[in-house]
């Protein structure tokens, strides 16, 4: 497939997850996402009414992170999360792994809430948020795997909170830990069409950025965004 900057913008979940992120924010966001024909948008549980109302009448998905940045809220938490964002108009959800129980090797914790979470909102899809900064490649491996067998529809990086961007590699590692039914996400770090193509080649179906008007810009094609501006971002 070719991929320039006028393909992408099909491949990007357009993204506002800021906690400083307001209501002309997301107004922005969603038209932005219309205007440019990006996949999504993609915001907090709070602020999907908002994008229910700006995007009434058009197809652009709206995805709502649940148990964001961290992941170490309750099962329970988070199948109630995932549950009002689509009651609130949401139509995909990406839910962040329990981290630490991925550390403790407690494998049955992470399946059944997976499963519990993917059941609970059915026939939406799930994605899984592994934040790729804390895991080794072992666990990523294995956590790429046990979301597929819980019921997970996507795979996803990170949160643009956790302690490093992901890369191609982390790509082909996840890419080939699942079975070809199993689409993946990359997000965490990607402000330019080069980094978002090299996702792309590497095997990620979907784009998570905060720079999707960047990355289709003949100017953002190499273009870094200062640190101070990425942190919180996808």
């Amino acid at each position: 497939m070719n991929i320039d900057k006028f393909t992408i913008a099909s491949f990007i979940d357009h993204t506002n997850v800021k906690a400083d992120a307001t209501t002309d924010d997301i107004k922005k966001l969603c038209s932005e996402a219309v205007e440019y024909k990006f996949h999504s948008v993609c915001i907090t549980p709070f602020r999907v009414k908002d994008a229910k109302n700006f995007l009434s009448g058009k197809e652009t998905e709206i995805i709502c992170v649940v148990g964001f940045p961290f992941g170490f809220t309750t099962t329970q938490e988070k199948v109630l999360e995932a549950q009002t964002a689509i009651s609130d108009g949401a139509t995909e959800i990406d839910m962040v792994i329990n981290i630490g129980t991925v550390k403790d090797n407690n494998w049955q914790y992470v399946e059944d809430e997976i499963r519990q979470i993917a059941d609970s909102i059915k026939p939406i899809g799930l994605k899984v948020i592994m934040e790729i900064g804390f895991l080794t490649k072992d666990e990523l491996t294995k956590a790429c795997q046990v979301a597929e067998r819980a019921g997970a529809k996507f795979v996803k990086t990170a949160t643009g909170y956790g302690p490093r961007t992901p890369t191609s590699e982390d790509i082909k590692i996840m890419r080939e830990a699942v079975s070809k039914q199993i689409q993946i996400k990359a997000s965490g770090g990607i402000h330019d069409l080069e980094t978002a193509k090299s996702m792309i080649e590497a095997g990620a179906d979907r784009i998570g950025t905060s720079s999707g008007l960047q990355i289709i810009s003949v100017e953002g094609q190499k273009k870094r965004l200062p640190e101070s501006a990425k942190k919180g971002s996808e």
